[in-house]
């Protein structure tokens, strides 16, 4: 008969083998960012930008300044604010002698970090050198992005701040969790970017980039309007002085 130590032994390596059948394992990125932190990024930067109202700056010259702007992925964060402006029928001027207004662009942060834990028993030694890794029953990978982007907007020869600028905020996640080493089972704002969801609030509407790239013929350029208006957070209506 077996004596009480090796029955607990025999218990816990037959524990081991059972769980280890359902491990998995993930292909590590041939780049040097992964695609995930790519994408959780850029999601967080894109919905950062879409809590920001452009439309007061319809028909107005607008110069980007980026020099305030260090963070990672900056081209993204530039090149979408520029396409915003785009939309609401902005003009981008290529330096700032030529603009009405400034806008200046700023990072307090766009990152990511990674969290994982699990529900189980904690590896632990074996009297006579027997090493048990942890055994996981549930266990969650999480990483997730933030991204705060400040904009103050001014006029290039009052050089005075057309309405209050500020801060946005908003953050990307992915989840995955795994039963007994199967899954992943996914969740978080990147899974439904992908599957083309985006997640809004009730009665949030936003324009957001189409995800099909369309251009039309260019048309005769257009009489240009006495002072464009941009309105200011305190309900005043600042005109923009003519070239």
């Amino acid at each position: 008969m077996l004596s009480r130590r090796p029955r607990t032994l025999c218990r816990v390596l037959a524990a081991l083998v059972i769980c280890s059948a359902g491990c998995t394992s993930t292909k590590q990125s041939n780049t040097a960012r992964t695609a995930t932190e790519q994408l959780l990024i850029s999601n967080a930067v894109d919905q950062s930008l879409n809590k920001i109202d452009f439309t007061p700056l319809a028909g107005a010259s607008v110069y980007v300044e980026e020099k305030y702007l260090d963070c990672v992925d900056k081209g993204y964060v530039v090149g979408s604010i520029r396409h915003k402006l785009l939309q609401v029928n902005a003009n981008i001027a290529a330096k700032p002698e030529e603009a009405e207004a400034i806008m200046e662009v700023r990072s307090g942060g766009v990152g990511t970090d990674v969290a994982s834990s699990y529900l189980g028993i904690p590896g632990f030694t074996m009297p006579g050198m027997i090493s048990i890794p942890d055994i996981k029953i549930i266990n969650r990978d999480s990483q997730k992005a933030v991204a705060k982007i400040g904009l103050v907007v001014y006029d290039v020869k009052a050089k005075r701040e057309l309405g209050e600028g500020g801060l946005s905020m908003a953050r990307a996640d992915e989840n995955n969790t795994y039963f007994m080493g199967f899954g992943p089972h996914q969740s978080g704002t990147l899974l439904s970017e992908i599957n083309r969801s985006a997640p809004l609030r009730p009665g949030q509407h936003v324009r957001e980039l189409p995800n099909q790239v369309a251009f039309s013929q260019r048309s005769p350029a257009r009489e240009k309007s006495e002072g464009g208006k941009v309105k200011l957070s305190g309900g005043e209506i600042e005109a923009l002085p003519s070239p």
